[in-house]
Protein backbone atom coordinates (compact mmCIF):
# COMPACT_ATOMS: atom_id res chain seq x y z
CA UNK A 1 0.00 0.00 0.00
CA UNK A 2 1.30 3.42 -0.90
CA UNK A 3 1.02 6.09 1.76
CA UNK A 4 -0.20 9.38 0.38
CA UNK A 5 1.38 12.53 1.78
CA UNK A 6 -0.01 16.02 1.87
CA UNK A 7 1.60 19.11 0.42
CA UNK A 8 2.34 20.29 3.98
CA UNK A 9 4.17 17.04 4.73
CA UNK A 10 6.16 17.27 1.51
CA UNK A 11 7.15 20.88 2.25
CA UNK A 12 8.13 20.03 5.84
CA UNK A 13 10.24 17.10 4.68
CA UNK A 14 11.97 19.19 2.02
CA UNK A 15 12.79 21.88 4.58
CA UNK A 16 14.10 19.39 7.15
CA UNK A 17 16.03 17.51 4.46
CA UNK A 18 17.98 20.71 3.72
CA UNK A 19 19.00 21.33 7.36
CA UNK A 20 22.46 20.83 8.82
CA UNK A 21 21.00 18.45 11.44
CA UNK A 22 19.73 16.14 8.70
CA UNK A 23 23.13 16.17 6.98
CA UNK A 24 24.77 15.40 10.34
CA UNK A 25 22.37 12.50 10.92
CA UNK A 26 23.06 11.07 7.47
CA UNK A 27 26.82 11.53 7.88
CA UNK A 28 26.90 9.82 11.28
CA UNK A 29 24.83 6.94 9.92
CA UNK A 30 27.08 6.43 6.89
CA UNK A 31 30.25 6.84 8.99
CA UNK A 32 29.18 3.78 10.98
CA UNK A 33 27.43 1.65 8.39
CA UNK A 34 29.86 1.81 5.46
CA UNK A 35 33.08 0.74 7.24
CA UNK A 36 31.32 -1.93 9.32
CA UNK A 37 29.64 -3.35 6.22
CA UNK A 38 32.93 -3.42 4.31
CA UNK A 39 34.68 -5.05 7.27
CA UNK A 40 32.00 -7.70 7.69
CA UNK A 41 31.91 -8.47 3.98
CA UNK A 42 35.71 -8.84 3.94
CA UNK A 43 35.49 -11.20 6.94
CA UNK A 44 32.74 -13.22 5.23
CA UNK A 45 34.67 -13.37 1.94
CA UNK A 46 37.76 -14.57 3.83
CA UNK A 47 35.65 -17.46 5.12
CA UNK A 48 34.37 -18.28 1.61
CA UNK A 49 37.81 -17.94 -0.01
CA UNK A 50 39.47 -20.11 2.61
CA UNK A 51 36.71 -22.71 2.30
CA UNK A 52 37.23 -22.92 -1.47
CA UNK A 53 40.98 -22.49 -1.85
CA UNK A 54 42.46 -23.51 1.50
CA UNK A 55 40.67 -26.73 2.43
CA UNK A 56 43.73 -28.02 4.24
CA UNK A 57 43.77 -25.01 6.54
CA UNK A 58 40.00 -25.06 7.07
CA UNK A 59 40.11 -28.78 7.85
CA UNK A 60 42.76 -28.35 10.53
CA UNK A 61 41.43 -29.88 13.73
CA UNK A 62 41.62 -27.68 16.78
CA UNK A 63 39.98 -29.77 19.51
CA UNK A 64 38.53 -33.21 18.85
CA UNK A 65 36.37 -32.97 15.74
CA UNK A 66 36.18 -29.18 15.87
CA UNK A 67 38.08 -27.70 12.94
CA UNK A 68 38.92 -24.20 11.72
CA UNK A 69 35.97 -24.17 9.27
CA UNK A 70 33.47 -24.84 12.05
CA UNK A 71 34.98 -22.11 14.23
CA UNK A 72 34.96 -19.64 11.31
CA UNK A 73 31.33 -20.51 10.56
CA UNK A 74 30.22 -20.04 14.15
CA UNK A 75 32.16 -16.79 14.40
CA UNK A 76 30.08 -15.49 11.47
CA UNK A 77 27.00 -15.72 13.71
CA UNK A 78 28.82 -14.17 16.65
CA UNK A 79 30.02 -11.31 14.45
CA UNK A 80 26.52 -10.69 13.11
CA UNK A 81 24.99 -10.43 16.58
CA UNK A 82 27.90 -8.33 17.87
CA UNK A 83 27.44 -5.85 15.02
CA UNK A 84 23.69 -5.68 15.72
CA UNK A 85 24.32 -4.88 19.40
CA UNK A 86 27.07 -2.40 18.51
CA UNK A 87 24.82 -0.62 16.00
CA UNK A 88 21.95 -0.51 18.47
CA UNK A 89 24.13 1.20 21.07
CA UNK A 90 25.67 3.54 18.50
CA UNK A 91 22.26 4.47 17.15
CA UNK A 92 20.77 5.12 20.59
CA UNK A 93 23.68 7.39 21.49
CA UNK A 94 24.44 9.18 18.19
CA UNK A 95 21.48 8.90 15.81
CA UNK A 96 18.25 8.65 17.79
CA UNK A 97 18.52 12.03 19.58
CA UNK A 98 18.97 13.85 16.25
CA UNK A 99 16.24 11.81 14.54
CA UNK A 100 13.83 12.41 17.43
CA UNK A 101 14.46 16.15 17.23
CA UNK A 102 13.89 16.19 13.48
CA UNK A 103 10.74 14.08 13.81
CA UNK A 104 9.36 16.47 16.45
CA UNK A 105 10.06 19.42 14.13
CA UNK A 106 8.29 17.60 11.28
CA UNK A 107 5.27 16.73 13.41
CA UNK A 108 5.03 20.28 14.74
CA UNK A 109 5.27 21.80 11.27
CA UNK A 110 2.70 19.45 9.74
CA UNK A 111 0.26 19.95 12.63
CA UNK A 112 0.01 23.71 11.92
Amino acid sequence: MIERTSAAQDAAYERIHATEEFRTLKSKYLTFVVPVTIGFMAWYLLYVVCSNWAPGFMGTKLVGNINVALVFGLLQFVTTFAIAVWYSKYSAKNLDPIADELRAEFDEEVAR
